[in-house]
């Protein structure tokens, strides 16, 4: 009896067709046909995948991933959300010398051990790997040789396991140069070893709502260490778990240092550290003094100026409420507000415009990180278009786009139209609506129309979105600033040279960044860009995030930043 032949997949063949880099496969849908194929369906699926974003999520069926996936998966984005993968991965994961980003949160995985894991430690299995989402799992531990499977990993999410202890490879000298976000909240850690300052580049650290008794003292020891939460600890030191609990990351951190009995440095150097610390500041002080009217003509002519304005000193605060529906369509968005951009003088509009666009393209990986939208705060109202409906607005934007590739006789679409696809399978999408609910941006594909940036814009309201991570669009955002307060200072500078030419606009972000022999620039009129906090709250008003905080804006050492 001839065997039956593979079930068709609509998605694969359109997104062959179309030459797609995108694709999104959930629903029912998905879970009826993996149920009837059972493991082969999956592994199909996934082989035939030639795209930079792949997402299969949603299916309690599937169990494992299936053979040949590293022979065929060709994607920088992997996305295996909320399905039944585990106890472990059968056969392992890798290698996938391109992936870099990878989620595997909400499924039911307990070990990744060698064979039924990740990858190969040598050579590594997932080489180029920056993002590593292992949350919502049963994972009662890490894989040892995890940082040599990835040894380029940035961020790290562990949230919501059964994880007792890290491995100690993990903070080996020179394990994981790179990591910068390490998250284990909600698991049952009993210590956290010293090693951990050999983590040169970690700048957020979430271990709250474990099972920690102490904090090694050698914590304070991480460079470039800006937010720590260790809160739902119970802490032996008592008046360090009340720290913990509200006192900001840097007076942790310099409670640590003085030999706070949060881990193991011993009481009785608090005092002797105390002393020590007071006179090294009293040295950098005079150190200071005396070499401050060498630098200060330098620093003048280089120093770029922001003020912050808190939400409590703003007489009309902005602020964004969330509903819960967005949760699993766009969970984070961070927003600010700037005013003081001048964008009249030469090609200062083009410039700004330019810089937005390659952050698209590289940090936020062609929107599918995150999203970018700028609006001219005076004239936020509804998109160039009349009112309709989600599904409907989609519509009407495949439309256009089939329409203008038809009339330019192109293969494919262009300008904004070549994001629709990031909404296949989506039942909702994202927006965001003024106070009157109209729509005033739609991301990842557009905002609107009359509330684009033109040359006599001054003050701009700026989002960024991602399905991602919170902490990618605060990177991005800090990013977005700083290229406006470089776009800012030299415009201002080169007013009196006249509009400048389009080789110049192009090779101006190469000079932004440099020092400008112009002394008194700051005098004759180009005051700080001011970035008014933006506050993002759920439906009952609670905070979820506000941005600026006091540890975001930490961008570059030509910046300063008044707060």
């Amino acid at each position: 009896m001839a065997a039956a032949a593979p079930e068709a997949w609509p998605e694969l063949e359109l997104a062959e067709r179309e030459r797609r880099r995108e694709l999104l496969l959930t629903g029912p849908g998905l879970e009826q046909r993996v149920a009837r194929g059972g493991r082969a369906a999956a592994a199909a699926a996934l082989h035939a995948a030639a795209v930079h974003y792949l997402e299969v999520s949603g299916c309690g069926s599937l169990r494992e991933p299936g053979p040949g996936l590293a022979q065929g998966l060709r994607s920088a984005h992997l996305v295996l959300r909320r399905n039944a993968l585990g106890p472990g991965l059968s056969p392992e994961l890798g290698p996938l010398p391109a992936l870099r980003v990878l989620d595997l949160s909400g499924n039911a995985l307990e070990a990744l051990p060698p064979g039924q894991g990740l990858g190969p430690a040598e050579p590594p299995g997932l080489p180029q790997l920056q993002s590593l989402n292992l949350s919502g799992n049963r994972l009662r531990e890490l894989p040892a040789d995890l940082a040599l499977c990835a040894p380029r990993l940035q961020t790290l999410n562990l949230t919501g396991n059964c994880l007792d202890s890290f491995p100690a490879a993990l903070f080996r000298p020179g394990a994981l140069p790179l990591l910068s976000e390490l998250a284990a909240a909600d698991n049952r850690l009993r210590e956290l070893s010293p090693d951990i300052s050999h983590l040169a580049s970690l700048k957020t650290l979430d271990l709250s709502n474990n099972q920690l008794s102490e904090i090694p003292a050698e914590l304070a020891d991480c460079p470039k260490l800006k937010e720590i939460n260790f809160r739902g600890n119970r802490l032996r030191d008592k008046r360090l778990e009340k720290m913990v609990s509200g006192c900001q990351t840097r007076s942790i951190l310099e409670y640590l240092r003085a030999g706070g009995r949060g881990g193991g440095r011993g009481r009785g150097r608090a005092e002797g550290a105390d002393k020590e610390e007071g006179r090294r500041k009293r040295r950098e002080r005079r150190k200071q003094e005396s070499s401050e009217g060498e630098e200060a003509a330098v620093d003048e002519a280089s120093r770029l100026l922001l003020r912050v304005l808190h939400v409590s000193e703003n007489p009309a605060p902005l602020m964004v409420r969330v509903s819960p529906e967005v949760k699993d369509v766009r969970p984070f968005i961070v927003g600010a507000v700037v005013r003081g951009m001048d964008l009249r003088p030469g090609n200062a509009l083009k410039q700004f415009l330019s810089s937005q666009t390659k952050l698209h393209e590289d940090l936020c990986e062609k929107r599918t990180a995150a999203t970018i939208a700028t609006h001219d705060l005076r004239a936020i109202i509804p998109l160039g278009r009349r009112e309709v409906k989600a599904k409907d607005l989609v519509r009407q934007l495949q439309l256009e786009a089939e329409e203008h590739r038809k009339q330019k006789k192109r293969q494919n679409v262009s300008g904004l139209h070549r994001y629709l696809h990031l909404l296949d399978g989506k039942e909702n999408y994202p927006c965001l609506v003024d106070a009157e609910g109209d729509v005033i941006s739609f991301p990842p594909i557009t905002n609107s129309e009359k509330t684009k940036i033109k040359k006599t814009t001054c003050d701009l309201f700026l989002e960024v979105t991602s399905a991602t991570s919170l902490q990618i669009c605060k990177d991005i955002m800090d990013t977005l600033i700083l290229k406006m307060a470089e776009i800012n200072k030299y415009t201002s500078e080169n007013k009196e040279e006249g509009s400048l030419s389009d080789p110049e606009a192009d090779a101006v972000s190469g000079q932004l960044s440099g020092p400008r022999a112009t002394p008194g620039a700051e005098s004759d009129g180009s005051p700080p860009l001011v970035v008014e906090q933006v506050r993002v709250v759920d439906e009952e008003g609670h905070l979820k995030v506000v941005y600026p905080s006091k540890t975001d804006l930490d961008i570059a050492a030509h910046v300063t930043v008044i707060r």
